[in-house]
């Protein structure tokens, strides 16, 4: 996984947007115990707000109340507050006809994971340590380009961020770009159809010394990865991410830990296949460099000037709009 901090790879908010209920003139009195909003004609439920509390706390909203009455007093506010700025930029972006296709978040998360070193699988587990999933994020990263097109649209100054002060965060915030030692690997894997059948598996064995024989003879590695591969990383050259050698499993451990800078293994057996493991790079403990890491701190300080931008437009819009808090 990449090194540069994580909370760079999710961008500049917790929070992801979910669909308003419309609201039926008809059913206002009857379900006026489950509204806790009026956001000009739209709604905000009790279930709506819950399942935000929590997403947001990973805990279930009666559970927290019971804990801490104050803090859920606090988070319930928070919440329901970021909820309704959501409800009014949702609202906009409908009225000015924004709209954000797959392929546009494709490209965006392509781009957060070449900035950040990351691979598919290195950005799903940042994720899953974050308590959210792919299908969350690409909502989430959704969102973030819809408020980015709205700001467009709403505010005439243009957002510059200059080169001085790239350099200025990367100097003053050179923690979040730490790298202690770490290994990059890459790895070709190769399951047995059967396990427990003897012949396929020796020529699966045969495959591999062959494919071992010719990186051995200077073949490329990614190439012969997309080929064969039926790992991680694959389609990606076998590119798996960087790792903490110490959190390595033992097997892996053992076979590169004598290896430099682009070796490769011997093959590792397994129960259900043959590994390859290259040592694509060897991070010492360190900062890394300035060239490296000048995209990922651009596109922060963009996004804290868009986020400064877009709470300030939605603040100016919220004075104007009818809302009534139903608790």
């Amino acid at each position: 996984m990449g090194r540069v901090n994580k909370t760079t790879i999710l961008l500049i908010s917790l929070f992801l947007a979910y669909m308003f209920f419309p609201a039926q003139p008809w059913a206002r009195s009857e379900i006026c115990d489950r509204i806790v909003a009026m956001v000009e004609d739209d709604l905000i439920t009790l279930y709506e707000l819950n399942r935000r509390i929590k997403q947001i706390t990973g805990m279930d909203p009666n559970v927290l109340e019971q804990q801490n009455k104050e803090k859920f007093l606090e988070t319930r506010k928070k919440v329901l507050d970021y909820l309704i700025d959501e409800k009014i930029a949702q609202k906009k972006i409908k009225e000015l006809g924004i709209e954000v296709t797959d392929k546009e978040v494709d490209n965006a998360i392509e781009k957060i994971k070449k900035d950040n070193h990351l691979t598919q699988e290195g950005l799903i587990a940042a994720l899953k340590a974050e308590g959210m999933t792919y299908l969350q994020y690409r909502e989430k990263v959704k969102t973030d380009l819809e408020r980015m097109r709205l700001i467009n649209y709403e505010v005439k100054s243009k957002i510059i961020v200059k080169d001085q002060q790239v350099k200025k965060y990367y100097e003053q915030h050179k923690d979040q770009f730490k790298v202690k030692g770490s290994l990059r690997l890459a790895m070709i894997f190769l399951p047995y159809k059967d396990p427990d059948d003897i012949q396929s598996k020796e020529q699966l064995q045969d495959v591999v010394k062959q494919i071992y024989q010719r990186l051995r003879k200077g073949e490329d590695f990614a190439t012969l990865a997309k080929q064969y591969s039926k790992g991680p990383g694959a389609s990606e050259g076998g590119d798996i991410g960087e790792f903490d050698p110490g959190q390595l499993d033992p097997k892996i451990r053992t076979a590169i830990e004598n290896l430099k800078q682009g070796e490769v293994s011997q093959p590792i057996h397994r129960y259900n296949g043959i590994q390859i493991i290259k040592v694509v790079r060897r991070y010492k403990g360190s900062v890394r460099p300035f060239d490296e890491v000048k995209d990922a701190i651009y596109d922060i300080l963009y996004r804290q000037e868009v986020n400064k931008k877009y709470y300030a437009w939605i603040k100016d819009l919220r004075s104007k709009a009818y809302i009534k808090i139903c608790f």
